[in-house]
């Protein structure tokens, strides 16, 4: 079995594979992740690690893991099956690294847009020949209310929510549809202009609001919330069948 760690701005995503299959996962909290990951190794008969981080947590935090388990790093020097054509590669977040390596091993040669709705919205473009240029990156939904309110002196912090229409009548009805309708047109917006050069592009949605999301956009997407964690399963058997 292999245990894989996504470590993000927010949360720490944790999923227990057999065979590919995801059989487990959870959200760790920040105060007592360590512990437990070890409640995990107890539970079930990890033979390897695999890990990521973008957050605050580095290899030396994991010392503290059973020795005898193998702990492997994905970081921007580790293979991936694809050409990075970034202008600043080392600065190219490797959960979008990951992400794009997922997408070629699961659709291969084919062009590909990865959309990962998490702290923020990132799209990653990698075309049909395995070569990624970039893409963008925006505020999350999340993100997005928090500045309404910060910002502002008088507009309530809230969660999201559907609106119940794109005409708000009121003030937690007009952020509610300002939100969620400014990221749906958004995100379709950018589907449609992928799709004019590349009609065939696969579109990847992803990332904690993906579901949420998922159901309001126009466009033809394939949405699964545990793309990263089953891209990070698939990048560290490449990194190991390439070394």
């Amino acid at each position: 079995m292999v245990l894989a760690i996504d470590i993000g701005n927010s949360r720490i995503k944790v999923a227990v594979f057999e065979n590919n299959n995801l059989i487990f996962k959870n959200i760790l909290s920040n105060d007592h992740w360590l512990q437990n990951i070890n409640e995990l190794l107890l539970k079930y008969p990890i033979k390897t690690i695999v890990a990521c981080s973008v957050g605050n947590k580095v290899p030396e935090d994991f010392k503290f893991i059973a020795s005898e388990i193998p702990i492997t790093f994905i970081d921007h020097l580790s293979k991936f099956p694809f050409k990075n054509n970034y202008a600043t590669p080392m600065t190219l977040g490797i959960d979008r690294m990951v992400l794009a390596a997922g997408s070629v091993l699961t659709f291969p040669r084919q062009p590909r847009l990865v959309i990962d709705a998490g702290t923020c919205i990132t799209y990653d473009y990698i075309d049909a020949g395995d070569v990624y240029y970039g893409g963008a990156i925006s505020p999350g939904i999340t993100m997005r209310y928090q500045a309404l309110h910060h910002y502002t002196a008088r507009l309530p912090l809230l969660n999201s929510k559907s609106p119940s229409s794109i005409i708000g009548n009121s003030t937690e009805e007009s952020i509610h549809s300002g939100v969620v309708n400014s990221v749906t047109f958004e995100i379709d917006g950018f589907i449609d202009s992928y799709r004019i050069d590349q009609p065939n592009i696969i579109i990847i949605l992803t990332g904690g609001d993906s579901d949420f999301l998922a159901k309001r956009l126009k466009n033809t997407i394939f949405a699964n919330s545990n793309f990263l964690l089953e891209s990070l399963n698939q990048t560290s058997q490449y990194k190991s069948q390439n070394d």
